[in-house]
This record gives C-alpha cells, structure tokens and sequence, in this order.
C-alpha cells in the first residue's frame, strides 16, 4: 500500500525564510506534528545548512530518530539530498567532485544504517543537468556509485528538470535496479511537462513521487490552484501500476497551522490517488 509522507520541515514554522532545509533545533518535534497529521514517514533532508547538527551524522542521533519513530508511528524512510543542491556532481574541479562523491557514498552509509530504502538525489536548479557532456559525466558518476547504493539495499532516484526524452535516454543508459526516477508533480508543471507524454517516456522507472503545485513558468501554489494536472497524472500513476509512497512537498500555509493544513493536503492526495484506500 502506498504511504503518505511529508518532506521535512513543512510539519514547522520556516527558519531563515527558507522554504525547504533542515529544521535545526525543532526537527524531533515533527515525529509527533507528522502523528497529529495522519502522515506515515517523514523524508529526511540532508542539506549543507543542517549538516553539522543533522542526526542522520551520530550514532546517538541515528537512535533518537528511532526511538522518536517507535513512540510515534511516523518513519524515515527515505532521504532527500538536498546537500547536492549547494554542492552539485557537475561543474565542480574533480578534486570536489571526489570529495563530493564521498559525502554521497558516506550518506547511504548512515541510510543503511537507519533502514531506509530511497535516497532522492537531485539535479535541479542549481544543480540542473544542461548539456550532453553533463549528463554523460553525471551517467558516469552514477554508475560508480550505484554498486554501493546494491550493497545499501538502497534505490537512488532521480529528480531532474530534463525534457521526458532527454531523462528515458538518461535513465536508459543506466539500467542498474537500484536507479530510479523520482516524479515531482510541480516541478513539471512549471517546466510545461504533460504528465501523460512523461509515463510514456519513463513511467516504468518511476519510483517516488513528490506532491506540488506550480503555476507554468512559476512558484509553489496550493494543490489544485496551479498548472499541475493532477487528473493526469492520477491516470498515468494507474497505468504503470504504481505502487509506491506520495511526499507532501506543498506550498507552505500559515505559520503556525501547519497540522491542519498538512492534514487537508493528506486528504487531496487520498482523494485524487488513493480514493478508498486510506481512511
């Protein structure tokens, strides 16, 4: 059965006007937030500004996450590597890139460790693939460092901002199990993507699904307000048989009714995906 996740820190206020980081100081209070919402897992981020207090580091905090989970309900099951967005695997000296690619393989130790089974790594914004050599020198990278993402019981998926044919070729030329796509219903709908033309590009291989909405050309907007066609996409989601978790990564509400709000994006995503398979 699918789950319900939510990406962490919506569960919070923002800190430092940031949509999206790690929620340094306040972070075990989204276990009994996420709770109070109905929502099954939180995807961890791992970004630059958490790092030097990010639990997933320690051995301690490993344990406080799991004991947070057994008094809550609410898992880790995945990671967000957001950490790639300041220090991306592509234009960087191959002196950072190796130290980069370190960090990542050191990353799905610590996810090993905690049981999760998908680390999202991203290629967007800052971080974008744009030109033929990039993508070649990214499918190199990755087919490195998959064999230890096998040895992790760990899958990799990709969330990227190319075209549907351009990332099928990608995702073509690394057949590995363990590599898959990671589908953000907002971030298509700002590049102007049809859901229907992207399953039919690489449906097969999507793995996780991240729940946004965006106006085409623009920013973040409640569920249903935007350009995202969720109709198709529920449609597309039905063909290829899919099977696997949603990620809240909505537009924030306001401050302070993050419960509720979280608690009706659940229920949009139930009514649109799930219909009467979650109560």
């Amino acid at each position: 059965m699918s789950l319900i996740g939510i990406m962490q820190g919506r569960l919070v206020p923002p800190l430092d006007n940031r949509i999206q980081c790690f929620p340094r100081g306040i972070w075990q209070e989204e276990f009994t937030l996420g709770a109070q919402a109905g929502i099954d897992s939180i995807e961890w981020i791992y970004d630059l500004y958490g790092a030097d207090v990010n639990p997933l580091a320690t051995d301690s905090g490993l344990e406080k996450m799991k004991s947070l989970t057994a008094g809550t309900g609410v898992r880790v099951l995945s990671i967000c590597a957001d950490y790639f967005m300041d220090r991306p695997l592509l234009r960087a000296t191959p002196g950072e890139i190796a130290e980069r690619m370190v960090v990542l393989d050191w990353l799905l130790g610590r996810g090993q460790l905690l049981g999760i089974n998908r680390m999202v790594l991203p290629f967007v914004d800052a971080s974008r693939i744009d030109t033929d050599a990039e993508m070649e020198a990214v499918i190199d990278l990755l087919g490195k460092i998959l064999p230890r993402a096998g040895q992790c019981n760990i899958e990799i998926h990709l969330e990227t901002s190319l075209p549907p044919q351009r990332f099928a070729a990608m995702l073509e030329k690394l057949p590995h199990p363990n590599l898959k796509a990671n589908y953000d219903s907002g971030n298509s709908s700002s590049l102007g993507y049809k859901p229907a033309e992207e399953f039919q590009a690489y449906g097969t291989r999507i793995g996780s699904v991240h729940i946004k909405d965006r106006v085409f050309g623009g920013g973040t907007v409640a569920p249903g307000s935007g350009d995202a066609d969720f109709a198709s996409l529920a449609a597309s989601l039905k063909m290829v048989q899919y099977a696997g978790d949603f990620i809240l990564q909505v537009a924030r509400g306001e401050a302070g009714d993050e419960v509720n709000w979280i608690r009706k994006n659940r229920q949009f995503v139930i009514d649109t995906f799930l219909q009467d398979s979650k109560k």
